[in-house]
C-alpha cells in the first residue's frame, strides 16, 4: 500500500482571513495546532522583507516537530533570508513558487521561456545551496505550454529540486483531465523517476478532492490541502478519501484522526473574520483587531472604553497615565491601533516593584532535541531555580517560570517585534496574563528575542503579585 503525504498549507493560504492579517499569537497557535495532527508537511507564506514574518518563523521553526515548509516566490531576492528563518527547524525545507504559463512568465518575471529556464536553473541552484530539501511549484501548471512545462520540471531537477508540485491555480481541469496531465509529466521527464510529485488543485468547480484523487491514481505521492475551506481540498476530505477508498486505491496516510473534528473547529475559531458590530466599530472584539483605531480627537472616556473592550479594568489613576502615554503617541501619529494600545499600557500601567527578579537564565533548543530553559530568579533576597521543557524556547521559559511560582496563569496574548534593525537589532516583547478574570501585561526589551519575553512575563508576573498582594 502506498503511503501518500499531506501537506498543509493553512498558514500560506487561510481562507477568508489574508496571511498578513494574522497575529503572532495566532500564526503560533495554528502552527502548534497543525504539529498534534502529525501530517507530513506544514506550509508557510513568503516573508517579503518584513522582520516579523522572519521572527514569526523562526518561533515557529523552534516549536514544531514537523516537516517546515516556506515558500518563496522566484526572483524576489528573499531565499537566504527565508532559509534562516527556518534553518533551526527539525526538517527544514523551501519551497519555489514559480509561474509557468506564458502570460504569468512575461507579467511577474517580465520574462520569456528560455530567459526563465535560466532563472529557473539559477534559482533552485541557489535553495539546494543553503537547503537539503528544495521542492519546485509550478504556479500555473495547467495552463503552462506543455512542452515549456516538462523543460521547466527537468531543469528544476536537474539543479537540485527533490520535489516537484504541480499547481492547476485556476481550476480548469476535469479529475479525468488532471489525471492525463499528471500521467503526462511522468511520461515526458525521465528525471520524474525517483522524484516526488505532489499536487495543488483548485476547489474552483467543486472538484478539488474528486482531480486530487485522480492524480494519486496516476502516481502522484502528496496532496497539499488547508485544514478550513480556502479554495483548496481541505484536511478532512483528504482523510474522508482516505478512509472510504484507500483500500480500493491502495494508497494510506500517516495523520492522526482521532481528534481532527476538534482541531478544524479550534482552526475555524482562529481564522474567522472578525465582525463588527452594527452600533459603532468600537464595539468589535479586540486583539490585533485592524479596524479598531484611536486618533488624537478622543478623549479618555474613549480610551478607556477600548481599554476595557481589551480586557484591562485600570485604576482611575493608571488610566490617567495610559491616557497621558496615549496623547503623545498619538500627536506623533495618525492613528493609534490595539498593539500601540496594548505596549502603552504594559509600559505605564501599574508600575510596580519587582517582586520577582531575573538573575540568569540558560536555554538549550535545536532540531533534534525539545527545548528546555534553566531559569534563576531572585524574590525577597532568596534565589529560585525552575527548568521547564517546552515545544520551543520561549515555551520553555514560560514553563521554567510557573515551577518556580507554582501556579499557571492563563497566557492572552504574546507578541514580537522588531524595535531597530539591523544584525544587532532589538526585539520588544509584550506578555498578557490572565488572573482571576483580570488582563496583566508586561513588557521586555533586549537583543535577545527570548530574553526580551522572559523579562515581559516577569513583568506581567509582578503586577500580579502585587495586585494579590
Amino acid at each position: 500500500m502506498n503511503t501518500i503525504k499531506i501537506i498543509d498549507m493553512t498558514l500560506r493560504e487561510p481562507g477568508t482571513r489574508a496571511a498578513a492579517e494574522l497575529s503572532f499569537k495566532e500564526k503560533l497557535e495554528i502552527a502548534r495546532t497543525l504539529d498534534r495532527l502529525k501530517l507530513d508537511a506544514i506550509e508557510l507564506s513568503p516573508i517579503g522583507t518584513a522582520k516579523a514574518d522572519q521572527l514569526s518563523n523562526k518561533t515557529i521553526a523552534s516549536m514544531v516537530s514537523t516537516t517546515l515548509s516556506a515558500a518563496v516566490e522566484i526572483g524576489c531576492g528573499t531565499i537566504e533570508e527565508t532559509w534562516e528563518s527556518i534553518r533551526s527547524a527539525r526538517h527544514p525545507q523551501l519551497d519555489l513558487l514559480v509561474p509557468v504559463s506564458t502570460v504569468q512568465m512575461e507579467y511577474t518575471c517580465h520574462k520569456k521561456a528560455p530567459a526563465m529556464l535560466e532563472l529557473i536553473a539559477e534559482q533552485v541552484k541557489l535553495c539546494r545551496f543553503f537547503c537539503e530539501t528544495v521542492e519546485f511549484s509550478a504556479v500555473d501548471a495547467t495552463r503552462a505550454e506543455t512542452d515549456f512545462l516538462y523543460k521547466a520540471v527537468d531543469t528544476a531537477i536537474a539543479n537540485g529540486a527533490g520535489r516537484i508540485t504541480l499547481c492547476d491555480t485556476a481550476g480548469i481541469f476535469l479529475p479525468d483531465e488532471f489525471a492525463a496531465f499528471v500521467a503526462g509529466i511522468f511520461e515526458n521527464v525521465p528525471a520524474m523517476d525517483g522524484t516526488e510529485l505532489y499536487v495543488q488543485v483548485s476547489d474552483e468547480m467543486g472538484m478539488g478532492i474528486a482531480c486530487a484523487a485522480a492524480a494519486l491514481g496516476a502516481g502522484a505521492k502528496g496532496v497539499k490541502v488547508t485544514a478550513v475551506p480556502a479554495g483548496y481540498p481541505t484536511l478532512e476530505q483528504i482523510a474522508t478519501l482516505v478512509q472510504k477508498k484507500g483500500p480500493d486505491m491502495d494508497i494510506d496516510a500517516y495523520m492522526k484522526t482521532t481528534d481532527l473534528q476538534r482541531t478544524i473547529g479550534n482552526l475555524e475559531r482562529i481564522l474567522k473574520p472578525a465582525q463588527p458590530s452594527e452600533s459603532s466599530f468600537r464595539d468589535v472584539a479586540l486583539g490585533d483587531m485592524p479596524g479598531v483605531t484611536l486618533d488624537a480627537n478622543d478623549d479618555i472616556s474613549e480610551v478607556i472604553k477600548v481599554t476595557q473592550q481589551m480586557g484591562y479594568d485600570l485604576s482611575e489613576e493608571d488610566n490617567a497615565k495610559v491616557y497621558e502615554a496615549f496623547l503623545r503617541v498619538a500627536n506623533k501619529k495618525h492613528f493609534v491601533g490595539t498593539r500601540e494600545l496594548d505596549a502603552i499600557i504594559a509600559s505605564t500601567a501599574m508600575q510596580v516593584p519587582s517582586s520577582y527578579r531575573i538573575v540568569n537564565y540558560v536555554i538549550n533548543s535545536g532540531n533534534i532535541i525539545n527545548a528546555t530553559a534553566n531559569l534563576l530568579l531572585e524574590r525577597n533576597g532568596e534565589q529560585v531555580r525552575g527548568v521547564g521543557v517546552g515545544d520551543g524556547p520561549i515555551d520553555a521559559a514560560f514553563n521554567a517560570i510557573e515551577q518556580i511560582i507554582g501556579h499557571h496563569y492563563e497566557l492572552d496574548d504574546f507578541q514580537i517585534q522588531t524595535v531597530t534593525e539591523g544584525q544587532d537589532a532589538m526585539g520588544s516583547a509584550l506578555v498578557k496574563l490572565r488572573a482571576d478574570g483580570k488582563i496583566y501585561s508586561g513588557s521586555g526589551i533586549s537583543t535577545d528575542i527570548i530574553g526580551a519575553s522572559i523579562r515581559a512575563y516577569i513583568s506581567a508576573l509582578n503586577k500580579i503579585v502585587y495586585d494579590e498582594a
